[in-house]
Formats: structure tokens, sequence, C-alpha cells
């Protein structure tokens, strides 16, 4: 039993992009879904779709990499608040991942978005991880 399901996806993910697996394969939560679809949405990610197996669902995460080399989208996963010390940021303070560059992904009152989005909206919340 995975008791934080946010850094186990984070850590499937890094260490796929590392050895440059195409597919990796992913417990379905409801915010693993979510960050799912701001990674795809900010273009981290190809695709990704879910699947059931016997009683359980998973995600199919599809990794991007950049052209005949293969070079790696996604350059580092920081997971930022953890069940030991959560980090929240309010709408005045939400933080700038390497001077716009990579995204910060938060949890808020009106849902999982990146901090560009927050920053529109005017809300703040819990700092879940930065991507670059």
């Amino acid at each position: 039993m995975v008791t934080d399901s946010i850094a186990d996806m984070l850590t499937r993910i890094r260490n796929a992009n590392m050895v440059k697996h195409q597919i990796v394969e992913i417990p379905a939560t409801k915010m693993s879904r979510a960050i799912a679809i701001i990674l795809k949405n900010e273009g981290f990610i190809e695709n990704f779709e879910i699947y059931n197996e016997n009683i359980s669902q998973y995600l199919l995460l599809s990794l991007k990499y950049k052209g005949q080399s293969r070079e790696r989208v996604i350059t580092k996963i920081k997971r930022i608040s953890k069940p030991g010390l959560r980090v929240y940021a309010n709408s005045k303070t939400l933080p700038r991942v390497l001077d716009g560059l990579g995204i910060a992904i938060l949890s808020t009152s009106k849902g999982v978005m990146t901090n560009t989005q927050a920053k529109e909206l005017g809300v703040g919340g819990e700092v879940l991880c930065y991507i670059w």
C-alpha cells in the first residue's frame, strides 16, 4: 500500500523518463488523472489512457521525447508538499519555476491546476510539485 500516491506517480514518471521508456503504468486516482491532464495540456507527455485490469484501474502515460536522439521533454520533477510537511501558497506568493520555463502544480479549492492558471483565477493552494 502506497501512502503518498502523488510521490509514487512522480517517481514512476521520473524513473521511466531516465531510462527513456515510452509508456509508464500508474495506479489511477482522481489526483493522478488531474495531474496527467495537466501534463498533457502543458506538453510534457504525449497522451494518457485509463484501462481496467481485474478490479484495478491504471493510467498508461505515453512519455514525450524530442528529435532523433530522443532528448527528454521532462528534465526534472520535484515533489514539494509531502504528507509530513504540507506547503501552501496564497495567490500573491505563487511559485515561479525556472523563471516561467517550468510549471508548479497546485491543488486549489477550484481543482488541480498550474501556477499560471491559479494566478489568473486569483487562488492559492497546496503546492504539489514542480516540473521542468
